[in-house]
């Protein structure tokens, strides 16, 4: 019952809030941080936290039908919120029970908003060669470094910073942090320009002797890559799911489109060569949505699931920005209006590409699975 009091409030939500307001934050280029109170207000920025802390403790299925109704409106800005929820979810699991009363009840209020930090300027996918330091002083660490493609980044009061605190040990020495925005020696850099996705209020920080006390580490030293890690297979999933509500949206926008319109004295739906196209569509996101389902079940059940969620971001992201394109073109050149989302979907689409482990990243983790089941 939980659950789908949960999937109805995002359905609300969307519907609401993110619909009416998406296109024009594209246009504008920016996103307001109005965006995590008035999800909270839905009850939408604590959802895998536990109720006794707050939160609505659904499960991960659950929660891959609340990204994929959300992303269906505005993609940058599930992901948004997506990352503030992973963060909140983070200190709910990880965090000391002064973590948890410090920090969590005005992230789950919406009102902090929380940032990951593990992407570097130089690192890309080799997330074990951190060159963001953290140095013992005795009393605490000394962070300095830089940090690349920060999701909520221009509104972060909160940041999750992964930190190398033995250099030269790679994963063994690697921590994380909590580091409000306030403190000294905190840089935000400025917004990037991107292709769109703007939502995502993406980019970078730079650290130069933030000092943070023993109460600021959420993982400790040696356990941070693992922290991690733990989550990609659930991140990667979930970006299957958001490209599902993608081609969702696509599919009905254009559908309409079909069915309303004449041509030849017909609808266009009737155009057998338009109708087997988005029939394809079709198909791809049946496909799409059992694989990120299969990776679900796995990941509630706590079975291994790095090789199903591999092959559902893997396909769902491929078939997003193939099917996100033909529904476009199936409009004719009333695709290219903004009244439309298709631009806004096919930059969402070509991002999905990227975040959570790029395809080439898929590509080496299915890889490695057939090498070893042949070995």
């Amino acid at each position: 019952m939980i659950q789908n009091d949960v999937v109805e409030d995002a359905t609300k939500f969307a519907h609401d809030y993110l619909t009416p307001n998406a296109q024009s934050w594209e246009l504008n280029r920016t996103m307001p941080r109005d965006m995590f109170a008035a999800a909270a207000g839905y009850g939408l920025c604590g959802l895998l936290v536990p109720v006794a802390q707050g939160g609505r403790d659904i499960t991960f299925s659950s929660f891959l039908d609340v990204v994929r109704i959300l992303a269906g409106a505005d993609f940058a800005a599930t992901f948004a919120l997506i990352v503030h929820n992973n963060h909140v979810r983070a200190i709910s699991s990880a965090g000391t029970e002064e973590q948890v009363s410090r920090w969590l009840p005005d992230m789950i209020k919406g009102e902090k908003v929380g940032a990951f930090l593990l992407t570097e300027p130089s690192g890309g996918s080799d997330a074990a060669a951190l060159k963001t330091t953290a140095t013992a002083d005795g009393s605490g660490f000394v962070v300095d470094g830089e940090k690349a493609w920060v999701t909520n980044a221009t509104h972060a009061d909160l940041l999750n910073v992964f930190a190398q605190t033995d250099p030269g040990s790679g994963a063994r020495g690697i921590a994380s942090f909590q580091i409000p925005i306030e403190s000294e020696g905190v840089e935000r850099l400025p917004a990037y320009d991107m292709l769109g996705g703007y939502a995502m209020n993406a980019a970078g920080f730079r650290f130069t002797n933030v000092r943070v006390a023993e109460h600021q580490v959420l993982v400790a030293p040696g356990k941070g890559f693992g922290a991690a890690m733990a989550g990609i297979d659930i991140a990667r999933t979930v970006v299957a799911a958001m490209c599902c509500g993608l081609l969702e949206t696509g599919i009905e926008c254009v559908m309409l489109r079909l069915v309303e319109r004449p041509a030849f004295g017909s609808p266009l739906i009737d155009q057998q060569g338009l109708s087997w196209q988005i029939a394809d569509v079709e198909t791809d996101l049946a496909a799409a949505r059992l694989l990120a389902k299969e990776a679900a079940r796995l990941i509630d059940a706590g079975e291994p699931a790095v090789l199903a969620a591999a092959h559902a971001k893997k396909f769902a992201t491929r078939v997003a920005l193939d099917g996100v394109s033909a529904c476009m073109q199936a409009m004719g050149a009333d695709g290219l209006k903004h009244e439309f989302p298709f631009s806004r979907a096919l930059a969402a689409a070509k991002i999905a590409h990227y975040i959570d482990g790029t395809t080439e990243i898929q590509n080496v983790v299915i890889a490695r699975a057939m090498r070893r089941a042949y070995n």
